[in-house]
């Protein structure tokens, strides 16, 4: 069947809905019509064509995400999770009397397995999730509703768009690698003293991206003097009033046997937890011993616009800081986010509400980077302009609190909460721990209206979750980031399994049993009540639109090749550095990732938004398909707060606050900003090497 009955039955069908304009711009889902400024039809819906022989018959299938937490759904061992929503026109009548029916199903292209999706009919049907990573959608005629599998004609067919990466002509790409070899200056990039990059295990790499070497000056810190090695990091319990001193300085730091200059605060590795009250003020007197400019950012922190640490500090400087909210918060670099926080400059806040109760038999804060390393040591970063700066820089060793093998002795039935914090550059992590159940509790900036189970978080960088976990099992449990990576050469799927560590659970019954208050989901009242006053502005339509997208030049031949057959499909998450060389030597010069004004043509530190102070703003980001390299983009918002309203249109059912926020790519991701807090405040992406490469505006609040 032709695109163009499909599309012209599809748009028929919408003009007969009763769909206001406003209600059509505040709730675009990724099968509506199609606008610039709408989720990715190609990537979230699939056009359903009909079997030979079959006329009269359309449809297609919405690749809706499942209300929840995150804004990207996986399952506990990576798999990517979408609740199919089926909309279809043309079916002939069933024979009454329960004898015929319509019946959707998901198979594996290879249809070793089969999901049974559900009846169907005309209109609009959701179905049952699917957790394949590539799949055929088949709709069937069936004699009964009871079959397991399908055994009459199958009426239409469809596959998700997962399927389209094939293998490419390998022998045009060998041809094509020799061209790239040859208009290679191997002066400049072979000799310039780079190591090469690991590539991750199973991954297959062309001759000519193994010859690929970023056009900068590599950089590694550097010192003839004796230094002290980093230190775990203290805790600072702070009350009212105190006064604290941060030093940034360089350390030594032994991993995994090797011994590297790396940076710290106050000697320590990560920098102290800050412990205070909510409601509390305090003065941090900074003091930098780097030889470049650095600052420190108070990320998540509603504090006074002069301290928020954007500007860069040659010596020292004083932070006055007030804690408004309770929750758990970092602070970090804002200079060369790319190298210093990757040398060790972070540390977590934990704001603590007043008199408040923890369901727990202890707590957990616990930071988590993921650090590149070669054979020979760190890989060096770009001195002058920021290295893997397309898909930014994934690391190969996990650490945990600056250490590999994180390790935890509990008792059976111990409840322990879980602060996660993840400082990685680039790399969104899935991380559960297999063989416990899970609860989440709260994210960024506070507690979620109810608690929910969950089988693993996602968290992108920058992004803060707290979870309650109960091991009631003897044994070792692993705390483990499950992923599905995507072989951009081959078009394949694979996993990927990084234990960052274990909890060892003795036998011992812990004595304070939590079990009775562990199984109930509670719901925060408080938080409920507050967030009242926001509700009516949940279906405005939005106040400003925000296009994430990037532009490249000068890039080598081979990357441009293989970029264009990257362009087949973007998973909505890159999850592992599968292309780790052409990524590596993408600098700063040749991509410069963008946010665009839409409604004004303007782009990054010329976008000038304005809000007047408590009048919530309704923020629509636009992850854009068409781009040269798709993919997700942590946001963040300096000084405010927000609520993530709706995934491609799908509502979230269970709000917090937050700061930072995952789109995935070609998604559409609605947030609602609390204009609360005055000054002139910066927007832009967590991944360093982006934010590095120019993804970053400034908006003021009146």
């Amino acid at each position: 069947m032709s695109a163009s009955p499909l599309s012209a039955t599809w748009c028929l069908l919408m003009l007969l809905s009763v769909v206001t304009p406003a209600e059509l711009n505040a709730l675009q889902r990724p099968c509506d019509p199609a606008t610039p400024l709408g989720p990715s039809h190609d990537l979230y819906c699939i056009e359903l064509v009909a079997a030979p022989g079959v006329t009269g018959v359309a449809g297609r299938v919405e690749l809706a995400s499942p209300p929840g937490p995150f804004t990207v759904a996986v399952t506990a061992d990576g798999h990517a999770r979408f609740i199919p929503v089926v909309f279809l026109t043309g079916l002939p009548a069933t024979r009454g009397g329960g004898g015929g029916t319509y019946i959707a199903w998901a198979t594996t292209p290879q249809m070793d397995s089969l999901i049974k999706l559900g009846a169907v009919k005309n209109g609009r049907v959701e179905l049952r999730p699917i957790d394949f990573d590539k799949f055929n959608i088949l709709i069937s005629a069936e004699h009964s509703a009871r079959v397991r599998e399908p055994q009459g004609r199958v009426i239409l067919r469809g596959q998700s768009p997962s399927t389209r990466p094939f293998p490419p002509d390998l022998l045009e790409f060998s041809l094509g690698a020799a061209r790239s070899a040859d208009t290679m200056d191997h002066g400049e990039h072979e000799s310039s003293g780079w190591p090469m990059v690991p590539t991750p295990p199973g991954v297959t790499m062309l001759p000519s991206e193994m010859a690929l070497r970023p056009a900068v000056t590599p950089f590694l810190p550097v010192t003839d003097t004796p230094l002290p090695n980093a230190e775990s990091n203290e805790v600072l319990r702070l009350k009212d009033g105190d006064i604290i001193d941060l030093d940034a300085e360089l350390v030594r730091r032994t991993i995994n046997g090797q011994t590297y200059t790396m940076y710290g605060y106050n000697g320590q590795y990560p920098g102290p937890l800050i412990e205070v009250s909510r409601g509390s003020e305090i003065t941090v007197r900074f003091t930098n011993h780097l030889s470049d400019s650095t600052s420190i950012h108070w990320h998540g922190i509603r504090l006074e616009n002069a301290f928020d640490g954007v500007e860069g500090v040659s010596d020292q400087f004083t932070y006055k800081l007030r804690f408004p909210d309770s929750g758990i918060y970092w602070y970090h670099p804002h200079i060369r986010e790319d190298i210093q926080q990757a040398f060790g400059l972070y540390g977590n806040i934990l704001v603590r509400q007043p008199g408040a109760k923890i369901p727990a038999n202890r707590e957990q804060i616990l930071m988590l980077q993921d650090l590149l390393v070669g054979d020979g040591g760190l890989i060096p970063f770009g001195l002058e302009s920021p290295t893997h700066a397309l898909m930014g820089r994934f690391g190969n060793v996990f650490l945990v609190n600056g250490e590999p093998g994180y390790r935890l002795a509990v008792r059976r039935g111990e409840v322990v909460r879980f602060y996660l914090t993840n400082a990685s550059s680039t790399r969104t992590l899935n991380v559960s721990f297999p063989g416990a159940r899970m609860k989440l509790v709260a994210t960024d900036a506070g507690p979620f209206e109810h608690e929910a189970w969950a089988l693993s978080v996602v968290i992108a960088p920058a992004e803060r979750y707290v979870v309650d976990v109960r091991f009631d099992r003897a044994g070792a449990v692993p705390l483990v980031n499950q992923v599905r990576a995507l072989d951009h050469l081959y078009g394949r799927f694979f996993s990927q399994v990084d234990t960052l560590g274990v909890v060892t659970v003795s036998r011992d019954r812990v004595g304070d049993d939590l079990g009775a208050s562990f199984a109930t989901l509670r719901r925060d009242a408080a938080t409920t009540r507050a967030l009242e006053p926001y509700r009516r502005f949940l279906d405005k339509a939005p106040d400003q639109t925000l296009v994430l997208t990037l532009r490249t030049h000068g890039l080598p031949f081979v990357t441009e090749r293989l970029m264009q057959l990257d362009s087949i499909y973007f998973a909505p998450v890159e999850w592992g550095g599968t292309m780790p060389m052409m990524n590596w030597a993408s600098t700063g010069r040749q991509v410069r990732w963008v946010l665009k004004d839409p409604a004004t043509g303007r782009e990054n530190m010329d976008i000038a938004w304005r809000f007047p102070r408590g009048e919530p703003a309704k923020i629509r980001l636009v992850n854009e398909r068409r781009a040269f390299h798709g993919m997700q983009h942590p946001i963040h918002f300096h000084g405010q707060r927000f609520l993530v309203l709706a995934v491609n249109g799908v509502p979230n059912e269970n709000m917090a606050w937050k700061d930072t926020v995952l789109v995935p790519a070609g998604a559409v991701v609605d947030i609602l900003l609390d204009t609360q807090n005055p000054g002139e405040w910066m927007l832009h992406c967590h991944i360093a090497e982006h934010l590095s490469a120019g993804m970053m505006m400034h908006f003021t609040v009146d």
